[in-house]
C-alpha cells in the first residue's frame, strides 16, 4: 500500500464531510475507531488461544490409535455379555 500524501488525505476528508455531514463526522470517526479497536483485540485473542500443537511422531500416533481401538473392542465385548 502506498503512503498517502496531504493532498490525498484532504480529498478523503472532503468526501467524508460531504457524505456524512460536518456534524456527524466526529461520531462516525469515533465509531470507526471503536470498531477497529474491537476487531484488533478479537483477532489478537484468536492468535493467543491457539497454542502450537506439540509434534507427535507417526509411530506415537499409531500407538495411541491402537490403544483406543483396543479399549473400544474391550468395551464392546463387555456390552455384548
Amino acid at each position: 500500500m502506498q503512503n498517502l500524501g496531504w493532498g490525498e488525505i484532504l480529498i478523503i476528508a472532503i468526501v467524508f464531510a460531504m457524505l456524512f455531514g460536518a456534524k456527524k463526522l466526529p461520531d462516525t470517526a469515533r465509531s470507526i475507531g471503536r470498531s477497529l479497536r474491537i476487531f484488533k483485540a478479537e483477532t489478537a485473542k484468536l492468535h493467543d488461544d491457539d497454542p502450537p500443537a506439540p509434534a507427535v511422531s507417526l509411530e506415537e500416533q499409531a500407538r495411541r490409535l491402537e490403544e483406543q481401538a483396543a479399549r473400544i473392542r474391550a468395551d464392546a465385548r463387555l456390552d455384548a455379555r
